[in-house]
């Protein structure tokens, strides 16, 4: 079964189109070290909680939109080994320098898939 790191981020709502486009450039790079898919989702209904929600969790200010992404690798190992070589990437810490959105307050972690019921 697939490896999945996901992310959940505050984004400028005017940033929008500057996001998506990031993202669209990113992926390629994402691709060679062997990500087979790239999910980018804006936040569209999301709720405030009574203990925690996604706003409070990344610090979402009043212009800013939550959005929630991941990518797929086909494993762990592959997974591990392009966060290694991103890290050691000019191309990719090039971008990283100017990005649309306050990379400090997002939130990312891996996870195993226990159960997939289909798309």
């Amino acid at each position: 079964m697939s490896y999945i790191e996901g992310f959940v981020l505050a984004v400028p709502t005017a940033n929008k189109e500057k996001y998506i486009e990031h993202a669209r450039n990113a992926f390629p790079i994402f691709k060679k070290l062997g990500a087979t898919r790239m999910v980018e989702c804006w936040g569209d209904d999301v709720p405030s909680g009574e203990t925690t929600d996604f706003a409070r969790a990344v610090k979402a200010k009043d212009d800013e939109t939550v959005l929630f992404s991941w990518i797929v690798y086909p494993d762990k190992a592959t997974r591990d080994a392009a966060n290694d070589k991103m890290m050691n990437d000019p191309e990719m810490m090039a971008g990283m320098s100017d990005m649309p959105f306050d990379g400090k307050r997002m939130i990312f972690g891996g996870f195993v898939p226990v159960l997939d019921l289909g798309e």
